[in-house]
């Protein structure tokens, strides 16, 4: 296959839609020789911060000289970005490589068993695993999970480290209504003897973490108990055992980023006491603060100030109005929104109209896509119109502060369109 015709066939098993469950991935990948068993792989799983997770670690581990691995979704500007080394995302060659060795496997999967066609994220995690395990080795993989955690296609490796950066109510129709269903759900990441680097907001979550590292005889390091995080507005200091960082500043806005900062240093230092990286810790230092993370907060465009942010759910977008607010509290806001099926549309409306001078609300190319008139019947705002061309409304826009938001998706038609220009 060549490049468009390896797309097309990646993207044509969106039909089969979610399927939760590993035992498609483990078939797979045991007739393609257990590529998954033959990376160093950290595992990051969470409601919302896995990214920026990502992120911070690669930083650090690259600027100390280590080749890493990523693995990502959704991606913002090309497809190939949810597999990268280093920052750089797969070539189109070595994509169509990779999809080429997968295809016969996934056929076989349908002709033979009773399991039913690999999904696309099924298809797109085979072709990273083998990747990394057979094609391009790399010193460190950074595995983003992709939705849940026991039942997520990636959940099929044993990963020196895991790291659960944050437990919300989203995809409740799958992983299940209430925290306590979600958090169990995420526990089925915790491996025997891997360290667990996590953040829990819920009393009775934090007890269900426990009780599986206990059954598991797993190390928990838990932001609040173990890390130490002071934060002074745009800079904080962290402190995790005897490791001590003060004025760290991040290029990324939020005390949320903090959070995801530390996180990232404290399974850095991890991995660092157990020998299995030998870290500079300066390096470290600079390595995270140099980061920016595409989607999130990201300024694209100054006078006038144009801003996306990939909020999709309800701990996503307190998070982005806690910011806003923050950063731009004396500046005019003008929303423009766009979401898919499946979200809390009207918690997110009803939070963003809190900061909106003016609500715009548009629909964008996607088979998930909420149609504009069912987002408008969510919106109260005094100011609010719907445009069907946001492309042009971006362009010709002259107010203060445009913020673009609702969905990663979305936000990803106008990055690429930034790019493009």
């Amino acid at each position: 296959m060549n490049y468009d015709e390896t797309l097309d066939w990646i993207h044509n098993r969106g039909k089969f839609g979610i399927k939760p469950g590993v035992k498609r991935m483990v078939w797979m990948l045991e007739k393609l020789g257990n590529p998954e068993k033959k990376i160093t792989g950290v595992h990051i799983v969470g409601t919302n911060g896995k990214g920026s997770v990502v992120s911070y670690m690669r930083g650090a581990l690259n600027d100390n000289d280590y080749s890493v691995g990523t693995f990502t979704s959704p991606y913002i500007e090309v497809f190939n970005e949810r597999i990268s080394i280093n920052g750089t995302p797969i070539s189109n060659d070595a994509l169509s490589e990779v999809a080429s060795i997968v295809r016969p496997v996934s056929e076989q999967l349908t002709e033979e068993t009773d399991l039913g066609p690999a999904t696309e994220f099924e298809i797109i995690t085979t072709m990273m695993f083998v990747y990394f395990g057979d094609i391009h080795p790399v010193d460190i993989v950074l595995v983003e999970a992709g939705l849940g955690a026991t039942h997520d296609s990636t959940n099929v490796f044993n990963p020196v480290m895991t790291v659960l950066t944050s437990i919300g109510k989203d995809h409740t129709d799958i992983l299940g209504e209430t925290l306590v269903e979600i958090t169990k759900d995420k526990s089925g990441v915790i491996k025997e003897n891997v360290p667990l680097v996590f953040s829990i907001e819920d009393t009775e979550s934090k007890h269900i973490i426990y009780k599986v590292l206990d059954e598991k005889h797993a190390k928990g390091i838990e932001l609040g108990r173990d890390i130490v995080l002071l934060s002074n507005n745009h800079e904080f200091s962290f402190k995790y055992k005897d490791y001590d960082f003060n004025d760290i500043q991040l290029k990324m806005l939020g005390y949320h980023q903090q959070q995801n900062a530390s996180l990232a240093l404290t399974a850095l230092l991890e991995m660092h006491d157990l020998k299995i990286v030998n870290l500079d810790m300066n390096k470290v230092v600079h390595g995270v603060e140099s980061v920016t993370w595409p989607g999130r907060i990201e300024i694209l465009q100054e006078n006038p100030t144009i801003i996306i942010d990939g909020a999709h759910n309800k701990e996503a977008v307190d998070v982005l109005i806690k910011t806003m607010k923050e950063n731009y509290s004396d500046r005019k806001i003008t929303v423009l929104f766009s979401v898919v099926e499946g979200k809390p549309i009207q918690y997110m409306v009803d939070e963003l109209e809190s900061i909106a001078d003016k609500f715009v609300v548009t629909e964008f190319d996607f088979y998930r896509k909420m149609p504009i008139d069912k987002i408008l019947e969510s919106v109260n705002h005094e100011n609010v119109k719907q445009v069907d061309d946001y492309i042009k409304f971006v362009d010709e826009f002259d107010g203060d502060v445009l913020l673009c938001t609702g969905s990663l998706y979305f936000i990803s038609y106008i990055k690429q369109h930034f790019s493009n220009k």
